[in-house]
């Protein structure tokens, strides 16, 4: 009788999974809806093969073992869901078999390791993309296992684990000063489109790049020259994981952003390391942790305070905000605000020269950045109106000052929804679809996963809330004609 035996086997002889059914019960998706994101996300990752259903998902609860990418895409769903990191053994699945080299955070932080795991992970995603595998073969690390290799970065990486000079051993490449100058140009560039269009559009270019780059580093070089390289390495590097964390693969994103750092330690450039790990500080406030994200961004103040320049440290200042308004601190989190305003106003009196990839905090980034940190304030708070009055005339001003910019479109198209958002938070529905509406002309033409993902986050909130309001109806009929979810970039 019934479809197990006395050993809790179902009929198919396999073991019920009782972790994977737990993580599923609490998420309160139905098993339709966790098969729709399952082949969402397989079309993020290039993994058109995969087309899943009910009764595959049901086969997974029975205890069928589902091959790869299943397991990963399985652990940033659920990851994702909860605001901490599943990973794939929580979720009573087995994990890919996977090497150190590519696997991991807890990396040597030494020069010839960092470009051959650079030059390893580039190729491998190239061609994995090719595949339809891509970032498969990662998994997120967060809390001590993330943090303790990270703090790394700060002790001096003794002379003899640099690359080796010219003339011991390693063939010589001569490399003009124009030639560097263009690599540099170029990854100028690469920063400009992932501003205009998204992360979806050039993020293999990049990576491309970037192995180009990786495969000059393992030539001989005067130190001047590899120094340039490795800065521009650790450029492209964080540039490749800003845009994997755009369209969605955290994995892949955060692997890039410790290879950046490891490569600008290695270049000896302390703000371009703190800018690295204010990325990653980003993304774990993303993932719903921000103790990991407020560790990280203390790290890059400590590290960078005697050599960062003002704007950079009013963008740490900024982060450290966001941090604490994810962590329910009030208190702290308008410091933070107010030492960024502070610190941002030094930023204009000072002339040093800055780089340019600190060129995109701006004050129409401040405001931005500020705003939201109110706006967190008030979902941690409870949906509190009073922080989301706080946040709109700041947020407004953000807003007014992106449209005026040709560049930063897709940080326009996330603050035409953040006001949306605020405008929910004080129950102001019609708003909420007007800016809401706003910020889908934009995401048409930006692609990027976090603007969509947010996107449809809040309509679904204002249909959920104000299902009868014919503005709302209306949005939520373009967004399904205009935005279909199978729109979401290809990477």
């Amino acid at each position: 009788m019934g479809g197990s035996g006395a050993d809790g086997q179902s009929a198919t002889g396999k073991r019920p999974n009782e972790q994977l059914s737990s993580w599923f019960v609490r998420s309160g998706w139905s098993k339709g809806e966790l098969a729709r994101q399952v082949n969402r996300r397989a079309r993020q990752m290039g993994a058109h093969h995969i087309s899943t259903d009910t009764s595959r998902v049901r086969r997974w609860l029975d205890g069928e073992q589902p091959r790869e990418p299943i397991p990963r895409i399985l652990s940033e769903l659920f990851s994702e869901r909860f605001g901490a990191v599943v990973a794939i053994e929580d979720l009573g699945l087995r994990a890919a078999h996977q090497s150190p080299s590519v696997g991991g955070v807890d990396l040597p932080w030494a020069g010839p390791q960092t470009v051959s795991l650079l030059s390893e992970f580039s190729r491998s995603d190239l061609m994995l993309a090719r595949r339809g595998f891509l970032g498969t073969s990662l998994a997120l690390a967060a809390g001590p296992a993330l943090i303790e290799p990270m703090q790394r970065w700060l002790v001096p990486t003794p002379g003899g684990d640099r690359l080796e000079p010219a003339g011991a051993g390693r063939r010589s490449y001569k490399l003009s000063k124009a030639e560097l100058e263009m690599l540099e140009t170029t990854t100028v560039m690469f920063r400009k489109w992932d501003a205009q269009c998204g992360g979806g559009l050039r993020r293999k270019a990049v990576v491309g790049q970037l192995h180009e780059v990786t495969d000059l580093l393992q030539e001989s070089h005067p130190a001047a020259t590899a120094q340039r390289l490795f800065r521009c390495a650790a450029e492209l590097a964080q540039l490749a994981g800003w845009m994997s964390y755009d369209v969605g693969l955290q994995p892949t994103a955060q692997k890039y952003f410790v290879l950046a750092l490891h490569a600008a330690k290695e270049a000896g450039d302390k703000p371009l390391g703190s800018y690295i790990l204010s990325s990653m500080s980003r993304q774990m406030i993303h993932l719903g942790r921000p103790d990991d994200a407020l560790e990280l961004i203390h790290l890059a103040q400590y590290g960078s305070r005697d050599c960062a320049t003002a704007r950079t440290q009013a963008m740490l200042y900024a982060m450290e905000g966001r941090a604490y308004a994810n962590m329910g601190q009030p208190s702290k989190c308008k410091r933070a605000v107010r030492m960024a305003e502070d610190t941002f106003v030094d930023a204009g009196l000072d002339d040093t020269p800055e780089p340019n990839w600190i060129g995109f905090f701006s004050e129409a980034e401040l405001n931005a950045e500020n705003s939201h940190s109110y706006r967190d304030l008030a979902y941690v708070a409870g949906r509190s109106p009073s922080y989301a009055s706080m946040a709109e005339p700041v947020m407004q001003r953000a807003v007014d000052l992106f449209a005026k910019d040709d560049v930063h479109q897709r940080s326009y198209a996330l603050n035409l929804v953040g006001m949306a958002t605020v405008h929910l938070l004080k129950k102001e529905p019609e708003q909420a679809a007007l800016r809401a509406g706003q910020c889908l002309t934009v995401a048409k033409r930006v692609r990027s996963e976090r603007v969509n993902t947010r996107l449809r986050k809040t309509v679904a909130n204002a249909a959920r809330d104000y299902s009868d309001l014919p503005q709302v109806i209306d949005l939520t009929e373009r967004l399904a004609a205009e935005l279909p979810e199978n729109a979401d970039a290809a990477v």
